[in-house]
């Protein structure tokens, strides 16, 4: 979620730089590059912040319960050899 909210913000921030003229634009600046009033902030929805911690959450479980499943294994893995 983190990656699209950036990306609608790059990608507000580039409509707004083509439809500012030249006169906002600092001088001597490159076309592209707008006065910093331009900017607008792009916030996380509460429904993307919760699937956004939720996955983390999940992702967060999965790890743990990985190495919980090889700790198991080589315990089982040690025992048999003996």
């Amino acid at each position: 979620m983190r990656k699209l909210s950036f990306a609608i913000a790059v990608l507000a921030t580039l409509g707004g730089a083509s439809l500012a003229t030249s006169a906002s634009a600092a001088p001597g600046a490159p076309m592209g590059v707008t006065a910093p009033d331009a900017i607008t902030h792009v916030y996380m929805t509460p429904m993307e912040r919760r699937m956004m911690h939720r996955r983390m959450e999940r992702r967060a479980m999965h790890r743990h319960m990985e190495r919980r499943m090889m700790r198991r294994e080589m315990r089982r893995d040690m025992r048999r050899g003996m």
